[in-house]
C-alpha cells in the first residue's frame, strides 16, 4: 500500500498524465478521472488508437506513446491487467523523465510492478488518482454518497 505521503508527492509533483485506454463516452471511468484530472490543472494526455484525432480535455486523442508529445509524469493506464506489461514496457522505454506507473482500481500486474522497481520508477496499482486526489486535498463530503454513506433523510 503506498503512504499518503507517496501518493500526495505524486499528485503534487506530476504535471502530466498519458492517459492509455481513455474513453470519450463521459459515462465510462476512464473518461470521468481524466476529465477530472484536467480540471484539476493536469495536463491529460488521451490515449486511444480507436479515436485518433478526437480531441479531450483540449488535447487530440493519439495512438499510442509513441506519439506522445513533451514530458510526462505518469502513465495511468485504463487497460486489463493482461495488458499492462506491455504498455508499461513501452512508456519506461519511450516517455523521458516519467516518474510513476499508476494502475487503476482492480488492476494490479507484478510483471509491471517488477519492471518499474528495475527502471527506478514508482508504481501505484489499484488505485485511483482521482479518488485520492480527493481524499487527500480534502474534496470529498462528509455523509452523503461521496464517502458511501446515504442519509435516511433522502
Amino acid at each position: 500500500m503506498p503512504s499518503d505521503t507517496l501518493l500526495r508527492e505524486i499528485l503534487t509533483g506530476a504535471r502530466t498524465f498519458a492517459c492509455v485506454g481513455v474513453s470519450p463516452n463521459p459515462v465510462r471511468p476512464s473518461h470521468y478521472v481524466a476529465r477530472y484530472l484536467s480540471l484539476r490543472g493536469f495536463r491529460v494526455v488521451p490515449v486511444n488508437p480507436g479515436h485518433v484525432g478526437t480531441r479531450l480535455f483540449g488535447e487530440q486523442v493519439v495512438a499510442d506513446l509513441a506519439s506522445v508529445e513533451g514530458r510526462v509524469d505518469v502513465l495511468d493506464i485504463f487497460r486489463r491487467p493482461e495488458a499492462v506489461p506491455a504498455i508499461v514496457e513501452d512508456g519506461l522505454a519511450r516517455l523521458d523523465g516519467l516518474r510513476c506507473v499508476w494502475l487503476q482500481i482492480g488492476i494490479v500486474s507484478p510483471e509491471a510492478e517488477a519492471m518499474c522497481r528495475e527502471a527506478g520508477v514508482r508504481i501505484i496499482q489499484n488505485r485511483c488518482p482521482k479518488i485520492e486526489y480527493q481524499r487527500l486535498f480534502g474534496e470529498l463530503r462528509q455523509g452523503g454518497f461521496a464517502t458511501g454513506i446515504i442519509s435516511s433523510k433522502l
